[in-house]
């Protein structure tokens, strides 16, 4: 049986980071980006207005009154025709460029225009230079560091990319993860269940944990506790980048699914870490003709169990898949709320709640009746770690963390 960091070892060995693709920004979100992205312009790429107003030179006016005569009108989009000397000002619209000579902007409500004169009384607090504008490349310069690899694509970068030149780009496509929940004991969650029966949870569980690491969930529904039956279902989920089976790798008469992955070819590489909840977690991989290889977990039955070990393991995987340089999970440094007593001989993770006051992170361990209570995970946005053995940790003790 491994150890928590022995199993993280393995699967960084063994899961390679796909190979980037050239695509256009409009499939690119939710990948994460191959290669630094520069920027081919500066940002803005002139003196630019922040709102509609009146562009000046703050030498003119600046206790913020005075009349100016006004020069013309700049539209965003156009180009000023004519430069500012003393005395003058353009009216000038949100995202234009500001005329040579300004170096202010009054927002039109402290305006009073008279038409007839071509002129402009202001009546505004003082102005100073950079007032309702941003100076050329004042946000980025022409040949800097718009996105760096490694980074993931959301709409914020996706934005950033388009506007600096970037309409193709070198992406880590996000994967196919298929989903099989596997037990004669499970029916839909639809269905009311019958005697000995439950509901299918780990599924949709799954379904958003997935989406919720930036991968596209592939769900395959229910392989019964049949070899035939759970054969086709497993041959199905080996086409996707990663398969999470759920159930059916503990030491069971029923647990078929270890045998049967390695009727198809699948090579294991553990079976079994030593943690709680999730000792029976199974890792494998497939080499595929394609050279494409399919990540192999089998999780636990149990919900929690199964959460547990998707948010350290699953996720890991994922993250190094898609070429993160940082796949571990993240540790927060909490102090406990309360005395919290820890019994066992596997390192546990429990539900837990991490909330945050005038910076620090404290944590409260939440009460659970074990692996198959996912009620107890309802209020937890973490888990809490403790270590092996029988231990008291007294309030105000610092523990490792680890935010869902």
């Amino acid at each position: 049986m491994l150890s928590v960091q022995q199993a993280f070892d393995q699967i960084l060995k063994t899961v390679r980071p796909t190979t980037p693709q050239r695509c256009s920004l409009f499939e690119a979100t939710h990948g994460v980006l191959a290669e630094d992205a520069v920027s081919d312009v500066n940002i803005p790429p002139f003196d630019k207005a922040l709102m509609d107003g009146f562009a000046v030179r703050s030498c003119d006016v600046p206790d913020g009154t005075g009349t100016l005569q006004i020069q013309e009108v700049i539209y965003a989009g156009s180009v000023p025709s004519r430069s500012l000397e003393a005395g003058q000002t353009s009216q000038i619209m949100t995202g234009a460029p500001l005329p040579e000579g300004a170096d202010a902007v009054i927002q039109i409500e402290h305006c009073e225009i008279n038409e007839s004169e071509q002129t402009v009384r202001l009546k505004t607090t003082p102005v100073e230079p950079g007032k309702n504008m941003l100076y050329r490349a004042s946000v980025l310069e022409a040949g800097a560091t718009v996105v760096k690899a490694g980074a993931y694509l959301r709409a914020q970068e996706i934005g950033a990319l388009a506007e600096t030149g970037s309409p193709r780009i070198s992406v880590r496509m996000r994967p196919s993860v298929a989903i099989l929940a596997t037990g004669d004991e499970l029916v839909p969650p639809e269905e009311r269940p019958q005697a000995g029966q439950i509901r299918n949870s780990n599924e949709v569980m799954l379904h958003s944990q997935i989406l919720q690491a930036d991968a596209r969930p592939v769900p395959l529904g229910i392989a019964r506790d049949e070899r035939t039956h759970l054969r086709e279902k497993i041959r199905e989920g080996l086409e996707s980048d990663f398969l999470l089976l759920s159930g059916g790798v503990s030491a069971g008469e029923l647990d078929l699914v270890p045998s049967e992955l390695e009727a198809a070819g699948v090579k294991q590489v553990f079976h079994k870490v030593n943690l709680k909840p999730g000792k029976p977690l199974w890792f494998g991989i497939l080499e595929r003709e394609t050279g494409s290889p399919c990540y192999i977990f089998g999780l636990p039955g149990n919900p929690v169990s199964s959460m547990v070990c998707f948010e350290l393991f699953v996720r890991s995987a994922l993250r190094q898949f898609l070429g993160d340089p940082h796949p571990m999970p993240r540790t927060l440094r909490a102090r406990l709320t309360a005395d919290f007593h820890s019994r066992g001989d596997r390192p546990t993770y429990q539900p837990a709640r991490v909330e945050w006051s005038e910076g620090a992170a404290s944590v409260t361990p939440l009460k659970s009746m074990g692996s198959a209570d996912l009620h107890a995970t309802v209020a937890a946005n973490a888990v809490a770690l403790f270590s092996t053995g029988n231990q008291l940790y007294q309030s105000g003790f610092l523990i490792d963390t680890f935010l869902w």
